[in-house]
């Protein structure tokens, strides 16, 4: 299942509606995660949320749409939830009640095209202070409806996503079997804030090796390693790429086992040696890393994402499966009080994210065939670079979003086909960067 764009999103034309449940006045505060007091702190905008899209084969009654979706947010408490800004403090969370609500048809203007209209649709309902703060997303057509479901980032990370995805499809089988849908109660994310606040906190040692990381870095987090010209927020540049089919990550696979390392692992020393060509640099990442570390979170959703750093100067393989294992500790920590020293995560303009997404490891699994999944994400404006690896079963797919600059758009364009050429080298045979090779001046 791959990740794109909405501007990329290829949907047919059909009326477009979108069911709103009718939720309640804001009931007593929720505990606000690190990570959501981030996100929410930078106030009410468009362009915060994630979506899922997804086809089904046959035309399926509205009535039975509208039952599926209640019986999702019902089961995930994060979707029961608000955010309430104050103008004397940071935005509270609160829990709210669902009833069921109605279809909504937005207008298709003229000459728009459909995923422009969607656009707009989410980026009115699916903000940080919106209530509810998801929408349910239905294009009808004759053979089938294409189904969108999207909440703002707040409440969801692309596991999530696919929980979503994967209890509204088990939902609609319990209806077309006759049977009330009930998707299994799971543990709602405001308790995991909870648990992970009462974690023991980290050690001095983690706590130095942060302050390493940041200052290394200039004070911040980490940033591309090519100029991107303008520092300032600009319309994004996205570039979507399929990398390896699944013949070549097989290959691929195959060699990082031979190296006695992860896929990840050996796609790192890969950055690694582009990096170091490139820029005559080691490789500096903003690393996110999930925090569901215990079972009963598989099923949950919520944002269970936080960042780690990942510091990779050594393309030899080995060194950089130590490089991962390394940044995954430094995540695996309750950031709050880590970050204190500069009053949140120190940000800068040009920062510089890698996630990567396995889709084969995960234990929640859809079956895709027929449906054309694909994750979904908005159109914003930034300053830094973020690349997704999505690994499934047709391959390797990288997604990139920069700033759309002519200095960027060579650095990063630059960067990225030295980096697919490289593993597609790789997965052919070649031989890997020496180790200790001479750093580029």
């Amino acid at each position: 299942m791959r990740l794109t764009h909405v501007a990329h999103l290829r949907l047919p034309f059909g009326p477009l509606l979108s069911h709103d449940l009718t939720v309640s006045e804001p009931g007593p505060p929720l505990p606000v995660s690190f990570d959501q007091a981030r996100h929410v702190g930078l106030g009410d905008r468009a362009g915060s949320w994630m979506a899922l899209a997804m086809r089904l084969p046959a035309p399926v009654p509205r009535d039975d749409l509208a039952a599926a979706w209640r019986a999702v947010v019902e089961a995930h408490g994060t979707l029961r939830t608000v955010f309430v800004p104050h103008e004397d403090g940071p935005p509270t969370l609160h829990e709210v009640g669902v009833a069921a609500g109605d279809w909504t048809e937005h207008e298709v203007a003229p000459g728009q095209a459909m995923n422009h209209a969607l656009a707009a649709v989410l980026d009115a309902g699916c903000r940080p202070f919106a209530r509810p703060s998801h929408r349910f997303c239905v294009i009808e057509t004759t053979d089938g409806p294409t189904l969108v479901v999207a909440a703002d980032h707040a409440h969801v990370d692309m596991w999530s996503m696919l929980v979503i995805a994967r209890d509204v499809l088990s939902a609609l089988d319990q209806i077309r079997a006759g049977v009330d849908p009930v998707p299994a109660a799971t543990p709602a994310f405001s308790e995991h804030t909870v648990a992970l606040e009462q974690r023991p906190p980290a050690p001095a040692e983690v706590h130095r090796r942060w302050a390493e990381v940041i200052e290394s870095g200039g004070g911040a987090m980490p940033r591309f390693p090519l100029p991107l010209g303008d520092p300032t927020p600009q319309p994004e540049r996205v570039v979507i790429r399929d990398v390896l089919d699944l013949e070549s990550l097989a290959a691929f696979s195959a060699r990082a086992a031979t190296e006695g390392v992860s896929t990840l692992a050996l796609a790192v020393a890969v950055m690694t040696a582009t990096t170091r060509e490139l820029a005559g640099i080691a490789l500096r990442t903003v690393f996110p890393v999930h925090s569901r570390y215990e079972d009963r979170w598989h099923d949950s959703v919520g944002w269970f994402i936080t960042n780690a750093v990942l510091e990779s100067p050594d393309p030899d393989p080995k060194a950089c499966s130590s490089a991962v294992r390394e940044a995954i500790r430094l995540g695996s920590w309750p950031l709050a009080d880590i970050m204190t020293p500069w009053g949140g995560m120190p940000e800068a303009p040009g920062m510089f994210a890698v996630s990567w997404l396995d889709m084969r490891r995960l234990p929640v699994r859809i079956d895709t065939a027929g449906l054309d999944a694909q994750y979904v994400s908005a159109a914003i404006t930034t300053s830094g670079v973020m690349l997704w690896f999505i690994i499934d079963d047709t391959g390797v797919h990288l997604r990139c979003r920069y700033p759309d600059t002519h200095v960027a758009r060579r650095s990063v364009g630059a960067w990225l086909d030295d980096l697919v050429a490289r593993m597609r080298d790789v997965a052919a045979g070649a031989q890997l960067p020496a180790v200790g090779a001479r750093m580029g001046a």
